[in-house]
């Protein structure tokens, strides 16, 4: 595990550096970001950073659709992590997503696609209970565009139909949790488009258990890809049958769809569908 300090927290390292007569700095970004230190400042502001590779951020070697990156970010090897943030520093828009794991603080992870206008850091940085901010990331190698071109979904004429449309599953898992994997219909117009569209997105997604429970919550920005498709890990009660999704978009429109267990037949038997 290769774990580096952003800046000295040790008594003993700040009298080893006022010894040597200069103040340590802070170690440079293992990507070599040109805008690290500043995304770094405005994100998480004064608090502690260290770069931690128990946080993981997986991308593909090749990107065949820069509007559809495929991203997965785990952070389930670190203990009570508290929220789970997606940055791309070269992106127009460099906050993604936030997860918050409510229910169970050790299922920090997320899948998701992403659209990338240009070859970037991409970065996952957990919070956990002692305040400090665990980052993991790789270089993404994209061609770019996919921030600034328009949604699909604008070429169909009954596009509006069907916005807020979700379907999904939930899988168990031997250590009690479980896989949730959602898609809801929605364009996801950053507002960068030559079209002049203006941005319209869904801001947030509350996952709860069968007894209105909260277990996850995710933010998220305008570099999510057009209809999300996002894979969670939550921890429901072992008898529900489903959770629920509460969402909400920058317009202010409002949607809720009933996820089925895998384990429910007559949930599976029955149609899937979301209301607006």
């Amino acid at each position: 595990m290769i774990k580096f300090a952003i800046r000295f927290t040790t008594a003993a390292a700040l009298l080893t550096a006022m010894a040597a007569g200069a103040h340590a700095g802070p170690v440079s970004d293992p990507l070599n970001s040109p805008v690290w230190n500043d995304l770094a400042k405005k994100t998480f502001g004064d608090a502690e950073i260290v770069f931690d590779d128990r946080v993981k951020v997986i991308v593909p070697d090749v990107v065949e659709n820069q509007a559809q990156v495929p991203v997965s970010a785990d952070a389930r090897a670190l203990p009570n992590v508290e929220r789970l943030v997606v940055l791309t520093d070269l992106n127009p828009i460099q906050h993604v997503l936030t997860l918050t794991p409510v229910a169970a603080k050790a299922d920090a992870f997320v899948s998701f696609r992403l659209k990338v206008e240009q070859g970037t850091p991409v970065r996952a940085a957990a919070l956990t209970s002692d305040g400090v901010w665990h980052v993991g990331g790789v270089f993404l190698e994209a061609a770019g565009g996919g921030c600034s071109s328009p949604a699909m979904a604008r070429g169909d004429s009954d596009w509006t139909t069907t916005v807020g449309n979700a379907q999904g599953k939930l899988w168990r898992n031997a250590d009690g949790t479980a896989r949730l994997r959602l898609r809801v219909r929605h364009p996801m117009d950053t507002g960068l488009a030559k079209d002049n569209t203006p941005a319209f997105f869904i801001e947030k997604l509350d996952v709860k258990g069968a007894g209105g429970e909260p277990l996850a919550t995710i933010e998220l920005f305008e570099p999510v890809s057009e209809d999300p498709t996002l894979t969670l890990s939550v921890k429901p009660q072992a008898t529900d049958a489903s959770v629920s999704v509460d969402g909400r978009d920058n317009n202010g429109n409002i949607y809720r769809s009933v996820v089925p267990a895998s384990w429910n037949q007559s949930a599976l038997a029955a149609p899937r569908a979301a209301t607006r």
